[in-house]
């Protein structure tokens, strides 16, 4: 990491952890809880409940869509996975309570993924973030994310289902195009030496494999095959179930998980957050699949977090590793 990015990175965490008032982790860092009513087989329920982020003590528009504070330069923004995160709170809430001002909530913020899906430089149908963001490499205005595809692409779905009107289900369709091409050709998509596909959180070269955004977009895929029973999509989601299958030891460091595959000698490990949100995560992915290794690494990741040492020893690597690099 230069010295000018180190400074930025300070800067913004001093801001977002230390400032009074409310910043965009507001928003983020919910307590990872999977959804006991969600269904598997067809469109119901998401897979957690994101009842914090359905009732956002944060900014709104005039049409009631969540802005997130970045502070500093950034300031307040428009996300579209917050956004489809919140819609998705809203979408469990309406279909447990049957409350119209659920259902108005939810429909914002799928009315808003439709007006705000655009083509980007190679005419793929994307969400973009219009604000720079500094990861490994500084995401420049405007950028878009596998994660977002993913997460807008089950609440457009849910939309449709709940609705019958065509343009969630024509937005959905053309969001899903980003899904089957590479990142080279517009998509979010890469495919490695071992003919593994990943879907690609942020668009970086070379890939760093974020694994709590691949879950969640792939989500994404699962919902999209439910509800037009696309073969692509069927054959999609099972090839990326085998590279998390065949790379699921990548992320374990023998004491905690791997935020991602950052390809520097030393790792990134998860934050505490971010290793709770794996767990879940992979317990979804055990009922979405069946497949015992999603199960095992859950019980084992979980283990990890109920030792003090291993915490303090996960996050001081953490810390080395932001201070190092990014």
């Amino acid at each position: 990491m230069s010295f000018v990015k180190r400074i930025r990175y300070l800067r913004r965490v001093f801001s977002a952890y230390l400032l009074p008032g409310k910043s965009q982790l507001t928003f983020w860092h919910e307590p990872p809880r999977a959804n006991t009513r969600a269904t598997f087989d067809q469109i119901g329920e998401y897979y957690m409940e994101f009842m914090s982020k359905a009732d956002y003590a944060g900014h709104y528009d005039a049409s009631g869509i969540p802005m997130l504070d970045y502070r500093g330069h950034i300031g307040l923004q428009y996300n579209p996975i917050a956004i489809a995160q919140f819609g998705l709170g809203n979408y469990n809430l309406f279909v447990q309570e049957k409350s119209e001002e659920r259902r108005k909530r939810f429909l914002t913020a799928a009315d808003w993924l439709v007006a705000n899906l655009a083509h980007n430089v190679h005419g793929v149908w994307v969400w973009n973030h219009h604000f720079d963001w500094e990861y490994r490499d500084t995401l420049k205005s405007p950028w878009y994310s596998g994660l977002a595809q993913g997460q807008g692409i089950s609440l457009l779905v849910r939309a449709y289902h709940a609705t019958n009107e065509s343009n969630y289900d024509i937005a959905a369709r053309r969001a899903f195009e980003s899904l089957t091409r590479s990142v080279d050709e517009g998509g979010v998509l890469f495919q490695d030496q071992r003919g593994d596909v990943w879907i690609e959180e942020y668009l970086v070269d070379p890939p760093t494999h974020i694994l709590n955004g691949m879950i969640w977009a792939l989500w994404g895929v699962h919902d999209y095959a439910l509800a037009t029973q696309d073969p692509s999509a069927k054959n999609l989601f099972a090839k990326v179930v085998q590279t998390l299958e065949r790379n699921l030891s990548n992320y374990d460091a023998g004491f905690w998980s791997l935020y991602e595959q950052s390809g520097t000698r030393l790792q990134m490990m998860a934050s505490p957050f971010y290793h709770r949100l794996h767990v879940v995560q992979l317990r979804i992915m055990h009922q979405l699949t069946g497949l015992g290794v999603f199960g095992e690494y859950a019980d084992r990741w979980e283990r990890f977090e109920r030792s003090r040492m291993k915490r303090i020893t996960a996050l001081a690597y953490k810390s080395a590793f932001k201070l190092c690099y990014y």
